[in-house]
């Protein structure tokens, strides 16, 4: 049974803050985040280095002493936090694979689809991980050795010119004579 509805990502938004699903994922992040021992360690090191921390800081109340670290390194810590909040939510195994599943489930729930929309081929997942395993070595391409990762960023003259040897055109990718010069835009 589908329903004839356009389901919004705020449906499903609205749907997990209602049933106080999000307010347990929020949880379960912020306990891994206290948890994390690297995270902890990193900000007792920064304290410690502190400038803050110089001879004559017992003559200050905790207050005044708190206040200076807070104004010193809460900008830096907070970004370790959140890089490591988002490592959590990212990942593809532990609280990240939870959550997509979670958002995928109230999906389907308020679409009438059945779960999941996206099964997983565990075999089709191996095999691909193969591959990049295989892949991550070195390539020789047009006599050159390449250095090939997964994600290989190229430009966009390199993709025009794959695409053209694909489509059986011979010739590279046409460009400007000289494509240092941007054009200027007409007043």
């Amino acid at each position: 049974m589908e329903s004839s509805s356009v389901i919004t990502p705020e449906d499903v938004l609205e749907s997990l803050m209602n049933d106080g699903t999000i307010d347990t994922m929020r949880l379960k992040i912020i306990n891994q985040i206290k948890a994390n021992e690297e995270l902890k360690n990193t900000a007792i090191k920064m304290a410690e280095q502190s400038k803050v921390n110089t001879p004559g800081v017992e003559k200050q109340t905790k207050r005044e002493l708190f206040d200076a670290l807070r104004q010193e390194l809460e900008t830096s810590v907070l970004e370790k936090a959140s890089k490591s909040v988002w490592d959590l939510i990212l990942d593809s195994n532990g609280l990240g694979k939870e959550i997509s599943e979670t958002v995928e489930r109230v999906f389907c729930r308020l679409s009438g689809r059945e779960p999941p929309l996206f099964p997983l081929n565990v075999e089709t997942q191996s095999e691909k991980e193969k591959e990049n395993e295989k892949g991550k070595g070195k390539e020789i391409e047009n006599g050159k050795e390449n250095l090939v990762s997964p994600l290989k960023k190229r430009k966009f003259d390199e993709m025009s010119y794959e695409y053209e040897g694909a489509s059986g055109s011979s010739k590279p990718p046409a460009m400007p004579e000289d494509s240092s010069k941007v054009p200027q835009p007409s007043v």
